[in-house]
């Protein structure tokens, strides 16, 4: 039977805390054939499909209204490098935003423009962080085509999206 560690967010995230740092500190400390038993109170999406592209697969059980229960497993090819996962971002952690923005007032397309420009003011490596009324579909692909790596999540109440974007050097637009 595969080591299982624990992490309970929960109360982190009804405080409004952002657990991302604290999740991937975790992660990035496990042994190759451990799981990680994450406790939060939503279903983290963006985490999960970051997650899997770092050779870990998951299962979701949603144990009661704002309870959920995720385990993540590496997956027996996460061990040896393919062709198909070289590009692949090295994993690392991200540091505390050097913006906080709350946009959640704001129609759009205001909140995107004023997201995008203050990532060209803001230098390679740094995070800004950002709440909305709504999840920023549009800006998703804006980000993408920049080459910026972003998570991003609902709120509890699910009225708010929360999001995390981090400048990439490559990515800067001269």
């Amino acid at each position: 039977m595969m080591p299982v560690r624990e992490l309970d967010v929960r109360q982190l995230l009804k405080d409004g805390g952002m657990p991302f740092q604290v999740i991937m500190e975790t992660v990035e400390s496990l042994h190759p054939d451990e799981s990680l038993r994450l406790l939060v109170i939503f279903e983290p999406v963006p985490l999960i499909r970051q997650l899997n592209e770092r050779g870990y697969r998951h299962h979701s059980t949603k144990l009661a209204e704002d309870d959920w229960e995720i385990v993540f497993t590496p997956q027996a090819s996460a061990a040896a490098p393919s062709a198909d996962n070289s590009h692949a971002p090295v994993p690392d952690i991200w540091p505390e935003p050097e913006w906080n923005l709350d946009l959640t007032d704001l129609a759009p397309p205001e909140p995107m423009e004023r997201i995008l420009a203050r990532l060209e003011t803001m230098n390679a490596g740094e995070v800004l962080f950002a709440l909305l009324s709504r999840e920023p579909v549009f800006l998703f692909n804006e980000l993408k085509r920049r080459g910026h790596e972003w998570a991003g999540n609902f709120d509890a109440s699910g009225s708010t999206y929360r999001i995390m974007i981090r400048v990439i050097p490559s990515a800067r637009v001269a």
